[in-house]
């Protein structure tokens, strides 16, 4: 079992939160975001700055967003979407969705299509009503 070192990314938020800049992203982008160590179930960030990608799927102003972390492994099921992005498919963790302030997100790795972020957006429609 991995042990997690909160103390690192604690250290990562606090830079993130008192220098990092918020930058420019739309809806339907996918970006790397700085998601952290978490606790239990919640989705992790990897690497040194603990990071994963997300989908932007609402974006409430310039400073923060819904987002949902992808994964590499395909599933089916009611809280995942799967599709293609750069050409290969990446799979949305619908259950994950989470409020992110965009000082978090890192760099734009690409964009979903609009039926797929239409998609997106109907499933998790059903999964909070």
């Amino acid at each position: 079992m991995h042990t997690k070192d909160y103390e690192v990314w604690h250290n990562i938020k606090r830079n993130l939160h008192n220098k990092k800049a918020r930058p420019f992203f739309h809806e339907g982008e996918v970006w790397f975001c700085s998601l952290g160590e978490n606790i239990g179930f919640e989705e992790d960030g990897r690497g040194q700055n603990y990071l994963r990608p997300v989908i932007i799927v609402r974006k409430f102003n310039k400073e923060v967003c819904w987002g949902v972390p992808l994964t590499k492994s395909k599933r089916s099921s009611q809280y995942y979407y799967s599709f293609n992005l750069n050409s290969k498919t990446s799979t949305a963790i619908l259950s994950q969705l989470r409020l992110i302030d965009c000082k978090r997100l890192q760099y734009k790795t690409g964009a979903i299509t609009t039926k797929d972020l239409s998609n997106i957006r109907k499933n998790l429609r059903q999964l909070l009503s």
